[in-house]
């Protein structure tokens, strides 16, 4: 799917969340929520009636879908709803989510009597898709030809020989700008089509400060893979020795389970070019063979590896089920990577006790002694603030749901940082390399409080904010802190430290009804 329709589809969802139907039904919202993520993760085959029950309605794992009847009377409600709405507020949209009769999986049906609400209303609109990770645009017929469709849709009522005429135009700029960038294409770009010759290092090496970040699935054959944030990861290159397999486990503890449907598997090194320059590196590994997450299986000391980045060892002895659990991802950081002397990162996995083991390697562009701050917004989907950072759609999470809110929040520098809403009993496992951290919580009391929805104010929400076990806050209540409902809240803790593990485990436990946060923020305090 072209990522301009994939992006459109996930406003549509936004949209939707955001518009207040579900106001009285968070059940609902939750619901679709969780069957459109499915759906992006290109997980239409988990969408069935137990999985909708355990994992979004929150049933127990016990569930039985012959004498319980909830998914099915939930969905009946989702269709009736959404039915309801978009022949009222949106029935302008151009897109219209559907979820069939006797089904589960969504539909994002494109309206044929509606225009694209991305091209403009203009009698000659130039052809300018975003530049990808910023860089120029390499324009292929797959998005132009799209781009034309809705110009000429949208000048049927007026003149179709406007249309046309406006639609070759369109055609020749684009062929020109098509032939422009061709001639140049861009460094991510080459450096794919380095790659795709075959398993040999590329004579120029890739930069990641001009390619933005360089992502491998390991064991993977075919076409590049675009995750749910939009990252392009190519099919596996630069190793040599291993073997690849595809995984088909459900994994646990990820916002996008295509990352670990493939691995490389045995005594393996990877040599990858760089450009001089400081690196931050994520390993993304799931222990699928051994062990299963019920526990009635071994699985820890079945499997143990070292990993060396330039001869040094940056895990020893390194276990991935002990370390995470089965069936569940796990990332490890490492700042400060750099080439060696001969461009190459190389990267060896030697094993000690069965096979190594990885499914993916991360390379960003790094900064010296720090990571990156990571930035997370309880939403679906990415979002940019109004000083132009970037906040990742909601991961590393367990446990609690995703709805938005239609509240102003008054006293935060970005209001719609406060939008998005992660509620329930929650927890953050997120990876980080050795170091201090400060963590920044952002929250906002928009449910309880007078004159809203669930009433009440001081008093009917409040939870513990916990740090690897240790109470950073008791009985935080946002509506008693803050001063009052729909007022933004930041706490802020200096520094924590990972586990030993390389995670920061962050859990907001309720004590009277539930946990809320909108947006959390994890900063690297080394100098």
């Amino acid at each position: 799917m072209p990522a301009t329709r994939f992006d459109e589809e996930r406003q549509e969802l936004e949209a939707v969340l955001a518009s207040g139907i579900f106001s009285r039904a968070p059940s609902l919202a939750q619901l679709l929520s969780y069957i459109c993520q499915k759906y992006f993760e290109g997980a239409t085959d988990q969408i069935k009636e137990y999985n909708i029950a355990v994992e979004a309605l929150g049933r127990p794992p016990e569930f039985d879908q012959k004498r319980d009847s909830i998914v099915r009377v939930e969905a009946h409600r989702l269709r009736k709803r959404l039915k309801e709405y978009y022949g009222g507020a949106g029935s302008s949209h151009a897109i219209r989510i559907e979820i069939p009769s006797g089904q589960y999986v969504p539909r994002f049906q494109i309206r044929p009597d509606l225009p694209n609400p991305n091209i403009p209303d203009v009698d000659l609109p130039a052809v300018t898709p975003q530049a990808r990770n910023g860089h120029p645009p390499v324009f292929t017929e797959v998005e132009v030809l799209p781009a034309l469709v809705p110009l000429v849709r949208r000048r049927r009522g007026r003149s179709r020989l406007l249309a046309f005429s406006a639609a070759a135009l369109l055609l020749i700029a684009a062929g020109i700008v098509f032939y422009r960038y061709r001639t140049k294409p861009a460094p991510m770009a080459a450096a794919q089509a380095a790659a795709a010759a075959g398993d040999k290092i590329a004579a120029n090496p890739v930069s990641t400060e001009e390619a933005d970040a360089l992502r491998i699935l390991a064991g993977r054959t075919g076409s590049p893979y675009t995750d749910r944030f939009g990252e392009l990861w190519i099919s596996d290159k630069y190793f040599t020795g291993g073997s690849a397999a595809t995984d088909t486990h459900s994994i646990l503890a990820t916002p996008d389970i295509g990352i670990f449907r493939s691995h490389r598997e045995g005594s393996f090194h990877y040599d990858i070019p760089l450009r001089p320059g400081v690196y931050e590196m994520h390993l993304y590994f799931a222990e699928t063979k051994f062990g299963d997450p019920t526990g009635l299986q071994d699985s820890d000391d079945m499997r143990i590896f070292d990993v060396l980045a330039n001869g040094r060892k940056i895990l020893a002895g390194f276990d991935v089920a002990a370390d995470a659990g089965p069936n569940t991802a796990d990332i490890r950081v490492f700042k400060d990577i750099r080439p060696g002397s001969d461009g190459m990162l190389h990267l060896s996995f030697e094993p000690s006790k069965y096979p190594a083991v990885l499914s993916a390697i991360e390379i960003l562009p790094g900064i010296p002694g720090r990571i990156r701050p990571v930035r997370m917004v309880s939403r679906a989907t990415n979002y940019t603030d109004s000083e132009g950072r970037l906040w990742e759609a909601d991961h590393y999470v367990f446990g609690g749901h995703l709805t938005f809110r239609n509240d102003l929040i008054s006293g935060a520098a970005d209001p719609e940082l406060y939008r998005g809403e992660r509620y329930g009993n929650i927890k953050y496992v997120i990876p980080v390399a050795p170091g201090k951290y400060t963590a920044i919580f952002h929250f906002a009391e928009t449910w309880f409080g007078p004159g809203k929805f669930g009433g009440g104010g001081k008093g009917n929400r409040a939870f513990d904010i916990l740090y690897n076990g240790v109470a950073l806050a008791k009985n935080l209540d946002i509506f008693e802190e803050s001063g009052g409902s729909d007022r933004a809240l930041v706490k802020t803790f200096h520094g924590l430290e990972p586990n030993a593990q390389g995670k920061l485990i962050l859990s907001l436990v309720p004590t009277e009804n539930y946990a809320c946060i909108n947006a959390l923020e994890i900063i690297d305090e080394s100098r």
